[in-house]
């Protein structure tokens, strides 16, 4: 294996890579693992008020862990579908929600004719499976030789609960706008969806196939409602459970902007959770949904390991953005601030380095085209992202590097190592120095000494900023709505309204 390694870090030195993995199918496998709503918490990357997730460990250890990675929108549906299209948002103008069946379409141009990325498998002859939420519903049509589908919402639901909704209070038993509760609920683990999801999974991982297979298993927690069985919460004793930073007087050296997509009155503001002596009690639910997405986890790496398919199979796993649990003001992931865009990206198989983290930021966008380089696939030339192969193998790749994400037209945030730097629509702006303030409490766009730096970033967003696509929607995030109505839409083929 170390004379097989050495020869796979020559190659990738001189631009190339192997053509054919060292199993059976010539080629690997790929276990794509998607987790809705996951910030870096876990204890690969940060281990934040104890966290439980002896599995995200296990995996860490098994290959690299990105420990700066960012989503390309902070938002479940753009993020997915720029993962899978491997186009930025403000490339296909899908910044909000779309069907999973609008996605590509004749009178998009920059999607009409897009291969997704495991439809790219497909095409080399990989057998296809995906269960659960992978894109923003589950997967377009007819996508998948095998499908699992994903269940409706983000159940089972209480009959009496709590629930946010998005004018400034709880109402009891009424389904709110959000879905955001938190408390123990099912008994069972059997009882929740992600379970049955890592069933099907585990029953195909111990079946033969006569090609290298792609497999897409998409988790729906942690996203809210953060309900779990009784027993994740036990692992975390309300006594010992840490808050986040904040600063109450955060947001008031934000542009209007910026206040406008922060998710407020949406979801519920961290002044109201100490006011209500709930901060503890939603931080507490958000571990024990990852304690429960981790012990979930746990169950497909020993399903792998002891299949036949354990030493020729690449595994991914990544989250669609971060999410705040009381960070600037709220709980929610909606933003351009760090604590919004960071999730985890995790790499492991055959040609990955084990027990390695990487620190320089990077994208997901960047997921697709490493996959094509690590299974010997040709590269995808509408690949807008860079293939982290390179970094793999030689730190000094890592310079230079980083990551956007855009929230609705022409709102960007880049990060860079020690800076993050917001511009949005009508051009204010956000500047961090993460050295003197990793928390972004201090607004530092007019201080003169950065002004070098700020010219220098933005220099490298995107200058092309595509007009909403028709069928790209948020009506929760009364900006979003706004701002489509303002800018006009991309494509004409129905009425505008």
């Amino acid at each position: 294996m170390k004379t097989f390694f050495t020869f796979f870090v020559s190659l990738v030195f001189a631009g190339t890579i192997p053509l054919k993995a060292q199993n059976s199918h010539e080629r690997p496998n790929v276990l794509f693992i998607a987790i809705d709503d996951l910030n870096n918490w876990i204890t690969p990357i940060s281990g934040f008020s104890n966290a439980k997730t002896p599995n995200f460990a296990r995996l860490a250890a098994m290959g690299v862990t990105f420990t700066d990675a960012h989503c390309q929108a902070p938002l479940c549906g753009p993020s997915r579908a720029s993962v899978m299209t491997g186009l930025r948002p403000s490339t296909t103008g899908l910044y909000g929600m779309t069907d999973d069946n609008k996605l590509r379409r004749p009178d998009n141009p920059a999607t009409k004719e897009i291969i997704f990325l495991p439809e790219y498998f497909k095409n080399y002859g990989y057998h296809t499976m995906g269960i659960g939420k992978l894109f923003h519903e589950h997967a377009p049509d007819g996508l998948f030789d095998e499908t699992g589908s994903r269940v409706k919402g983000f159940g089972p639901l209480p009959k009496e609960r709590f629930v946010w909704d998005g004018y400034g209070e709880g109402t009891e038993g009424v389904h709110g706008k959000t879905s955001t509760d938190w408390g123990a609920f099912p008994e069972s683990d059997s009882l929740m969806p992600d379970h049955r999801s890592v069933d099907w999974v585990v029953e195909r991982l111990h079946k033969d196939y006569d090609t290298p297979f792609f497999m897409g298993l998409g988790f729906l927690r942690v996203h809210v409602p953060l309900y779990v069985p009784q027993k994740w919460f036990d692992l975390h004793p309300i006594d010992s459970i840490e808050t986040p930073p904040n600063l109450s007087d955060d947001l008031k050296d934000i542009p209007p902007i910026g206040l406008k997509i922060n998710d407020l009155p949406m979801m519920p503001s961290t002044e109201w959770a100490i006011e209500l002596g709930e901060w503890k009690n939603i931080v507490q639910a958000y571990l024990a949904c990852m304690s429960f997405v981790d012990y979930e986890l746990g169950r497909v790496l020993d399903a792998l390991e002891s299949s036949d398919h354990a030493d020729d199979t690449i595994i991914v796993l990544w989250s669609d953005h971060g999410y705040r649990l009381g960070e600037k003001g709220t709980f929610a992931k909606h933003a351009l601030w760090e604590t919004a865009t960071k999730a985890p990206l995790m790499l492991a198989g055959p040609n990955v380095p084990k027990n390695k983290k990487i620190k320089a930021p990077i994208e997901m966008l960047s997921i697709y085209p490493t996959l094509l380089e690590l299974s010997g696939l040709t590269p995808y030339d509408r690949n807008e992202g860079k293939s982290l192969v390179p970094m793999l193998v030689d730190e000094t790749k890592e310079e230079g590097s980083y990551a956007i994400t855009t929230f609705g037209m022409n709102n960007h945030a880049i990060k860079v190592e020690g800076y993050r730097y917001i511009r949005y629509e009508d051009g204010t702006e956000e500047f961090y120095d993460h050295s003197a303030d990793p928390n972004e409490w201090s607004n530092e766009v007019n201080t003169p000494e950065f002004k070098p730096k700020i010219e220098e970033l933005n220099a490298l967003l995107p200058t092309v900023n595509a007009k909403w696509d028709e069928y790209s929607n948020y009506t929760f995030q009364p900006y979003f709505v706004e701002q489509k109505e303002k800018t006009g839409m991309r494509t004409t083929s129905a009425p505008q309204k």
